[in-house]
């Protein structure tokens, strides 16, 4: 038997039975094209969340008080030695450091005339906008630290500025944050959101003077950023022997950028690979189909089976045959899979823009190369049965 009767032979099969063949391949259809959408949203949610993740910069190490093995809200946790403004102001003449940014967070309500909005408060260094690369759109930073007396200044984020000012210049006006009054000296451009936090509903103040407000003696959390031409570790070497020496102890939980990339992109990884464990059962479930059909397709071709050993097919030439056919479902059934998934991306990108989707050619590969697998291991015990047919008990069945 040459290679174009097994095609003329696997063809004609899944022609005359039209209704059972689209049957199987819609079931591996279904599959596919849960495979194909789950892992498409699953991965544009991985790199939607890196993305968010890394917009502050790539060189970034993140100090928190307390000694904890895991990273998080530093200033939830207490310290016998807090991290204070001296020590922060002490890692700005460290060798291969470019920027140092210590943090204080709160809540309050921010006015402005008859205008009341609630909102985050921020209470950092002067070279937060340099070192968080967050532009301005009007107006400059806040000025540096005057020996722990900040003038009362405030950089709006650009959600607070629209919301107070309705758009209108805030340069020179004064908002009153807590009890005190700030007068508004810049306003960031829109930044968007970073897992749920509105990075533009923000109001950022003066560190000493955030201190104050939150009648706090430590600071949350300090960011340093280093210069390219040093790696990671050796500035975080730097930053520990340094703070050990002042502290006296390791009273600190230091952690990079690098490392908390390469936590949340593990953690994103078997997301995803979860995520596409749950469109596999849908494709495990048409290749249950492909069994029950393929089997039924043997029984009622048993009088076919019998003709072709009675003019000397062999059992191998029976079992390709029904392997073929196999896997001429599944490939079909891929093809109709990707284009049904194609089309709902299409419909969801069109009607959910913001929703994070990355669709790659490997993903097509990898689900076409996928049903292969599939309908070559559905339809291996069909295949066998038919090969193992005795051909008089197949020819007593016409």
């Amino acid at each position: 038997m040459y290679s174009s009767d097994y095609l003329k032979l696997t063809l004609r099969a899944v022609a005359t039975s039209k209704m059972r063949s689209l049957l199987t391949i819609l079931g591996i259809g279904i599959g596919i094209a849960a495979v194909v959408m789950l892992t498409s949203l699953g991965e544009g949610l991985r790199f939607y969340v890196l993305d968010n993740f890394s917009q502050f910069g790539s060189r970034i190490v993140a100090i928190n008080p307390g000694k904890t093995q895991t990273g998080g809200m530093g200033g939830l946790m207490s310290s016998t030695r807090p991290l204070t403004l001296e020590d922060s102001n002490s890692m700005k003449s460290l060798p291969h450091v470019e920027y140092v940014v210590p943090l204080v967070q709160g809540a309050g309500a921010i006015e402005y005339k008859q205008r009341v909005r609630n909102t985050d408060i921020l209470a950092v260094g002067s070279d937060m906008n340099l070192a968080w690369r967050f532009p301005l759109i009007m107006g400059r930073a806040l000025p540096s630290e005057e020996a722990g007396y900040s003038q009362p200044f405030a950089v709006l984020g650009y959600k607070v500025w629209r919301e107070l000012f309705s758009g209108a210049n805030p340069l020179g006006e004064f908002i009153r944050v807590g009890s005190e009054r700030y007068r508004v000296v810049g306003v960031l451009a829109e930044k968007g959101q970073m897992l749920g936090f509105d990075l533009d509903d923000i109001v950022y103040i003066p560190i000493d003077r955030g201190l104050a407000l939150f009648n706090r003696v430590g600071l949350m959390e300090v960011d340093v950023v280093y210069h390219p031409t040093v790696n990671a570790e050796e500035i975080a070497s730097i930053l520990r022997r340094h703070l050990i020496l002042r502290h006296g102890a390791e009273d600190f939980n230091l952690i990079t950028q690098d490392q908390m990339l390469v936590s949340l992109d593990r953690i994103l990884g078997i997301l995803s690979i979860a995520i596409a464990g749950l469109g596999g059962i849908s494709l495990l479930v048409g290749a249950i189909g492909i069994v029950t059909i393929m089997l039924t397709t043997v029984r009622e071709r048993r009088a076919e089976i019998g003709l072709f050993r009675a003019l000397g097919a062999t059992s191998r030439q029976i079992l390709l045959l029904f392997i073929g056919e196999a896997i001429l479902l599944a490939i079909l059934g891929a093809i109709a899979g990707i284009f049904l998934a194609g089309v709902l991306l299409m419909l969801l990108f069109y009607f959910v823009p913001e929703l994070p989707i990355s669709l790659h050619p490997i993903y097509l590969l990898l689900a076409l190369g996928l049903s292969v697998i599939v309908g070559l291991a559905a339809g291996v015990l069909p295949a066998r049965h038919a090969a193992q047919m005795s051909p008089v008990y197949a020819l007593q069945a016409e």
